[in-house]
C-alpha cells in the first residue's frame, strides 16, 4: 500500500468508520509524527546540517572575498584616477610653460634679428654716406684739380701773350677760391 505510516494510519482509522473530524485527537497519530519529525531532525542534523553550513559559510567567504577585492579594486582604480588627473594636470602645465618659453624665445630671437638688421642697416647707410662723402672730396678735388690746370694752362696762354707772372698767379688763385670746398 503506501509507505508513509502517518498515512496508514490516517487511512486505517478513516476506514474503521471512527467519526472523527477535525478536532478530535488521535494519540497513535500523534506520536508517530512526533517521531517522525524526531527522526527527521536527527538525519537531517547528521547527513545535512553540517554540509549545509559549511556550503553557506563557504558562499559567505566567498562572496566576502569578492567584496573585500572589490573595494581594494575600487581604491586601487580611485588612486590610479587621481594619479592620472595629476599626470595630466602636469602635462598640462608643462604644455603651457613650454608655449610660453617658444613665444619669450621667438619674441627675443625677432628682437634681435630686427636689432641686428637696424644695426647692419644703419651700418650699410653710415658706409654709403661715407663713400658717397668721400666720392664727392674725390670728384671735387679731381674738378679743382682739372679747373686749376685748364687755368693754369689758360693764365699761361694769358701770361704769354700779355700778364706778368704775378697778375697771372692772382688771377689762378682768385678762380680756385670761387670754387666750392669739399
Amino acid at each position: 500500500m503506501t509507505s508513509n505510516p502517518a498515512v496508514a494510519a490516517l487511512l486505517a482509522s478513516a476506514s474503521e468508520g471512527g467519526g472523527g473530524g477535525l478536532t478530535d485527537i488521535n494519540f497513535g497519530l500523534t506520536i508517530w509524527t512526533v517521531v517522525l519529525f524526531a527522526l527527521f531532525a536527527f538525519v537531517m542534523t547528521k547527513l545535512g546540517w553540517k554540509p549545509l553550513m559549511n556550503i553557506i559559510e563557504e558562499r559567505e567567504k566567498s562572496i566576502k572575498v569578492a567584496v573585500d577585492s572589490a573595494h581594494q579594486a575600487s581604491s586601487e582604480a580611485q588612486a590610479l584616477l587621481i594619479e592620472h588627473k595629476e599626470i595630466l594636470r602636469d602635462a598640462g602645465r608643462q604644455r603651457e610653460d613650454i608655449v610660453k618659453k617658444a613665444i619669450s624665445e621667438a619674441d627675443q630671437l625677432r628682437a634681435d634679428l630686427q636689432a641686428h638688421a637696424k644695426a647692419e642697416a644703419e651700418r650699410m647707410l653710415e658706409r654709403a654716406k661715407a663713400q658717397i662723402e668721400q666720392e664727392k672730396r674725390q670728384a671735387l678735388e679731381e674738378i679743382r684739380s682739372q679747373v686749376a690746370d685748364l687755368a693754369i694752362h689758360a693764365a699761361a696762354k694769358i701770361v704769354t701773350s700779355s700778364l706778368t707772372p704775378e697778375a697771372q698767379k692772382r688771377l689762378v688763385n682768385d678762380f680756385i677760391e670761387t670754387l666750392p670746398r669739399a
